[in-house]
């Protein structure tokens, strides 16, 4: 049986190799917005809320547009970090399915109908958020 101190030894480099590569799975998850999302190329959405994920590092947004065809497109939408959006009020209730909501920003640099969210209105009720970085 190996000695107490080399158990010690084994236990703090499996939890110093779980810590990194928890890190690196956070870090991989985590983007440069202006490398995914292109600022110059605008897009207003009319839409109804499919899912709202109140998630880390960015919520998302699946939402249902009605195409040129009149059939449904589906479009991923993120938003700024969680934590500033808590700030502003939101919560994993702030958004439900069937909400029509207006929203406005930048178009994904590689995902067709992908959306960063610069400002998001609720019609129904006023509600609203902008983004004003």
């Amino acid at each position: 049986m190996p000695a107490p101190v080399t158990l010690v030894r084994r236990r703090i480099c499996r939890a110093i190799a779980l810590v990194a590569l928890l890190g690196a799975s956070h870090a991989h998850g985590h983007h440069s917005i202006a490398a995914v999302y292109d600022s110059a190329e605008r897009r207003t959405l009319e839409a109804v809320v499919v899912e709202f994920r109140f998630e880390n590092p960015h919520p998302k947004i699946l939402v249902e547009e009605t195409g040129n065809d009149g059939r449904p497109v589906t479009w991923t939408l993120e938003m700024d970090n969680r934590w500033e959006l808590a700030e502003l009020g939101f919560d994993a209730r702030t958004l439900r399915p069937g909400d029509r909501i207006v929203v406005s920003g930048s178009l994904s640099r590689r995902q067709p109908n992908a959306l960063y969210v610069r400002r998001l209105e609720r019609p129904a009720d006023g509600f609203s958020c902008e983004h004003h970085r």
